[in-house]
């Protein structure tokens, strides 16, 4: 049997496959079928489970990044930024093993790792405001 996959790497692979999917118009199925080919992603049960998550609730995360961007609408927002913040937004809200701050220090690192040095700042400005959002509303 399987080792279990990391959390970071099963965050990583459904990163990957969420920003796959702002590019295509295929199924969950389609995408983790084409991803098979791929030997440095996750693809088990918790990744698709992630994935169907944040493809389920992509309006609600999307009205929430619209929320707190105050710099750019979501049509204006890199796709790349865009796949790390519903990832994040997600996980804070629906993935109650996965603390906020742990979401979005992870999203930095993504960001980090993918995108441009300029969207670190502005991906860690929203979940910042996200974030402050949060606390005041459950204090």
């Amino acid at each position: 049997m399987a080792a279990k996959a990391k959390r970071r790497d099963v965050r990583e692979s459904a990163f990957i496959i969420s920003f796959e999917m702002l590019f295509r118009d295929d199924s969950v199925d389609d995408i983790f079928a084409a991803a098979q080919m791929l030997e440095d992603i996750v693809l088990d049960d918790e990744v698709r489970a992630l994935v169907e998550g944040i493809c389920d609730k992509a309006e609600e995360l999307d009205l929430m990044i619209t929320k707190y961007s105050k710099q750019r609408s979501i049509i204006r927002i890199p796709r790349i930024n865009l796949a790390v913040l519903r990832l994040a937004i997600y996980e804070a809200l629906y993935d109650d093993k996965v603390p906020m701050n742990v979401a979005i220090s992870e999203a930095v690192k993504l960001t980090e790792k993918y995108a441009l040095e300029a969207d670190v700042s502005f991906v860690n400005g929203v979940l910042g405001a996200f974030s402050r959002d949060q606390k005041q509303n459950d204090g």
